[in-house]
């Protein structure tokens, strides 16, 4: 629909409106994102993952920090978000830096996580090369073994980032591709500078 209200100052308070909006019309995981990384000399990758938190200091994701994407938010620390609700026909581009989330916050969450998927960050390499797939489902029997029941401690390689972000922008699909599209950068003060871009 059209952006006909007063702006929004706040890019966090608009974007919980849109995810709200998104979670009661999206099939399935309205929490998806693009994160898009790159290594020192500027080779791009992106991938899908899940949100898993977003509050007022930033947006927060879970992985393997043996994973490729962590080991280019090492040696480079800037990463773009994207979320793209297709049946609503907008999305958010977040730009920023990540910073690792604490040993207290990644316990947290590991603990809510399905039997099965805490044992998979232990039984996973992730990124790394799979000569079969039964390699990776006797690994997960061994792990099972190891931790029968639901004491599954965190693994030490499996923890989280916080997106700090430096801008955001808000795109809205429009008639005759004039789409609507709101930017905030984020101001040394820590305030956010509103406007609007071109479609």
């Amino acid at each position: 629909m059209p952006d006909t209200l007063p702006l929004v100052t706040d890019p966090f308070a608009r974007f919980q409106e849109w995810m709200a909006e998104a979670e009661a019309s999206e099939p399935s995981d309205p929490n998806a994102m693009t994160v898009a990384t790159a290594t020192p000399d500027g080779r791009p990758s992106a991938r899908a993952i899940l949100l898993k938190g977003v509050d007022a200091r930033g947006f927060v994701f879970y992985t393997n920090m043996h994973s490729r994407k962590s080991a280019e938010l090492a040696a480079n620390a800037q990463v773009a978000l994207l979320f793209h609700w297709k049946s609503l026909a907008r999305q958010i581009r977040i730009e920023g830096h990540v910073e690792p989330v604490t040993a207290a916050e990644a316990d947290a969450y590991f603990a809510t996580r399905p039997r099965i998927s805490r044992l998979g960050a232990w039984a996973s390499d992730q990124s790394h090369k799979l000569d079969q797939r039964l390699t990776l489902e006797r690994r997960l029997a061994e792990f099972e073994a190891k931790y029968p029941g639901e004491d599954i401690p965190r693994p030490p390689h499996w923890s989280g980032y916080r997106v700090i972000p430096a801008s955001f922008e808000f795109w809205q699909n429009m008639p005759f591709r004039l789409h609507d599209r709101t930017v905030y950068t984020r101001r040394d003060d820590g305030g956010w500078e509103t406007g609007k871009l071109f479609p």
